[in-house]
């Protein structure tokens, strides 16, 4: 799926801020780097290139007319509209979505990515967006508390994501199941394929929303991971955008909205890069 939207062209009081805000960014790191600049790169193109994710519901999905929907979506278009560029959106998943930074196939990827120090030598994330952690699921009766009682329990995962590695370095020993992406986990877990599904909580929550006969108990927890946006290394002027684009909004009600129409919660203070 890609697909490419216009900006909203009315006039927007903040645009002229944000114009400033790449302006400003541009010149602090512009000397720094003779690499390519990735954000004068969008702005003289006037098109961004986003990837989002559309099976990890409510943070990206299709709707019933299979529009992208959710929270990265919209966090996307909110990117577009400030930088005042067009917005092309590039269906990602939790394995491929470090590559396609890496292989130029999106300027910015948005998709509930948590930061890792394996990840942070790969690319650069920005400031936090969303506050989440990452747990196991499972049914009420399934006697399991920690990574070490897994045992043969079959646990769902989408391979390269952080609960996938985390529980891989708690328990080499774990029965995993590594799904192409978190829609496969989903219905694997549902299905009864798998005995217990390690994904985001937002994620859990909104499957139990729909599969309201299917159990999805915490099991245990496997740590917090705050959602970042990556961008390429070295591209200190999109980060510093991005960040300043980040605390705009989180000073102005727009993250803590975007956290109550699909979290169904208010935004926790986030933690600092």
């Amino acid at each position: 799926m890609q697909s490419c939207t216009e900006s909203n062209q009315e006039e927007h009081p903040m645009r002229s801020f944000f114009a400033a805000l790449a302006a400003i960014a541009i010149g602090f790191f512009g000397a720094a780097d003779a690499k390519a600049d990735k954000l004068q790169d969008i702005i003289s193109k006037g098109v961004v290139r986003i990837g989002v994710p559309l099976d990890a519901p409510p943070f990206g999905s299709q709707d019933a007319n299979r529009n992208p929907v959710g929270f990265d979506i919209e966090m996307a278009e909110m990117v577009a509209k400030g930088l005042g560029v067009k917005l092309e959106l590039q269906q990602i998943t939790g394995a491929n979505r470090i590559p396609f930074l890496l292989t130029d196939k999106v300027d910015i990827v948005i998709s509930v990515m948590g930061l890792t120090p394996e990840r942070a030598k790969q690319i650069q994330f920005t400031a936090p967006y969303a506050n989440t952690f990452l747990a196991v699921y499972g049914a009420k009766d399934a006697p399991v508390s920690n990574p070490e009682q897994l045992g043969s329990l079959k646990v769902a995962a989408a391979k390269g994501t952080t609960q996938e590695m985390a529980i891989s370095a708690a328990n080499p020993k774990a029965n995993l199941m590594r799904t192409e992406d978190d829609a496969t986990a989903a219905a694997a877990y549902i299905s009864g394929q798998a005995d217990l599904i390690a994904t985001n909580s937002i994620v859990a929550q909104a499957l139990a929303k729909q599969n309201p006969n299917k159990a999805f108990e915490r099991k245990f927890t496997i740590r917090r991971s705050p959602a970042h946006m990556g961008v390429q290394m070295d591209q200190h002027n999109l980060v510093r955008w991005l960040d300043g684009f980040i605390l705009f909004n989180s000073m102005n009600g727009e993250l803590d909205r975007l956290h109550r129409k699909y979290l169904d919660m208010p935004m926790d203070p986030l933690p600092t890069l």
